[in-house]
């Protein structure tokens, strides 16, 4: 197991689950710049286009990888999917376009401004993903 290797005792206070998440997140995260790269900074497709299809690419990946490898959910797909992109949509408008389109208006790179905005998006996803979409595979673990 990952965790059990985490320097400085870290190991006793990140859960698997948690690493999973973050291990998950940050390559579909590096999808989702890839993408916004090519959409906007190759095809100069406006950047809220490109953060939303970016964003729709990476989250439906995400979701894939976390129900299968990480939270390793054999619950019925359509009603986690359902709740997952009520969730996501909440994301997507606070965080994603609120933030990065917000930031990005303001001067901000727009690199710069998905970052920022995805270091928020992190924290509500893991919690909403952990607590409510998985919560019946995650309870029994």
């Amino acid at each position: 197991m990952v965790v059990a290797r985490l320097p400085l005792g870290l190991d006793r206070v990140v859960p698997p689950m948690f690493l999973g998440f973050a291990l998950i997140n940050s390559f579909t995260f590096g999808v989702d710049l890839v993408l916004l790269t090519m959409f906007h900074g190759w095809w100069n497709w406006p950047v809220p286009v490109s953060i939303t299809l970016a964003y729709i690419c990476a989250f439906g990946l995400a979701f894939v990888l976390n129900r299968t490898f990480n939270f390793h959910s054999h619950a019925p797909v359509g009603r986690q999917a359902a709740l997952y992109l009520v969730i996501v949509v909440i994301n997507y408008l606070a965080f994603i376009l609120g933030i990065g389109s917000g930031l990005t208006a303001l001067g901000f790179e727009y690199h710069v401004a998905r970052l920022l905005a995805g270091a928020c998006e992190a924290i509500y996803m893991y919690s909403a993903m952990r607590w409510i979409v998985f919560r019946n595979t995650t309870s029994a673990a």
